[in-house]
C-alpha cells in the first residue's frame, strides 16, 4: 500500500471499479433498499490488511457484481478523498472514518450480461444494475460522492465513446 499522510489517516482505504462493456458503456447498479434519482453507483468497497489494490478491486467486483471475465484497462495513481455526510451514521463513521481515499480502476468486461450476480454475496450491495453511458454517471450518484465521481469519469473517459 502506499504511504498515507497523516491527515489521510481519517480516511478509509477503499477501491472503486469502473467496468466498461465493448460498446464503452459503464455498468452502474442501484444501492439496495434505496430510492430516488441519486442512489446509482459504480462497485466499490474497503482494502483488507496486506490486500493489494487490484486484487481488492476485483475481489470487490466479484462480490457486488458477481462479475469476473474482466481485463484491466487503467488505474488512477492519486488518492480520490471524499468526506462522508455529516448525517451519516454507518459503522465507517463510528470507526473514526471521516470519508473515503481510493484508488480506482477501469476493466473491459469480456463476459456476457448473464455473468452478472446481485446476489453472489451474502451482503447484497445492489438490487438492479443497466449499463450507462460515462457522461451520464456523475448526474446519478449521491451528491457527496460527486466531485470524486467527476474526477474519476475524467481519468477513465478515453475508454468511453
Amino acid at each position: 500500500m502506499t504511504p498515507v499522510s497523516p491527515d489521510l489517516e481519517l480516511y478509509r482505504p477503499n477501491v472503486g471499479v469502473v467496468v466498461f462493456n465493448p460498446e464503452g458503456r459503464v455498468w452502474l447498479g442501484k444501492r439496495a433498499g434505496w430510492s430516488g434519482p441519486h442512489v446509482w453507483q459504480f462497485p466499490q468497497g474497503g482494502v483488507d490488511p496486506g490486500e493489494d489494490w487490484e486484487t481488492a478491486a476485483r475481489r470487490e467486483l466479484t462480490e457486488e457484481t458477481g462479475i469476473r471475465s474482466v481485463d484491466l484497462l487503467a488505474r488512477t495513481e492519486d488518492w480520490i478523498v471524499y468526506d462522508f455526510p455529516p448525517e451519516a451514521r454507518g459503522s465507517k463513521v463510528a470507526r473514526g472514518f471521516k470519508g473515503q481515499r481510493q484508488k480506482w480502476f477501469a476493466f473491459r468486461f469480456t463476459g456476457d450480461d448473464a455473468e452478472v450476480d446481485l446476489t453472489s454475496h451474502a451482503q447484497v450491495e445492489f438490487d438492479a444494475w443497466r449499463w450507462a453511458r460515462l457522461d451520464e454517471v456523475a448526474d446519478l450518484v449521491v451528491p457527496f460522492k460527486r466531485g470524486a465521481y467527476e474526477t474519476v469519469i475524467a481519468a477513465f473517459r478515453s475508454f468511453a465513446p
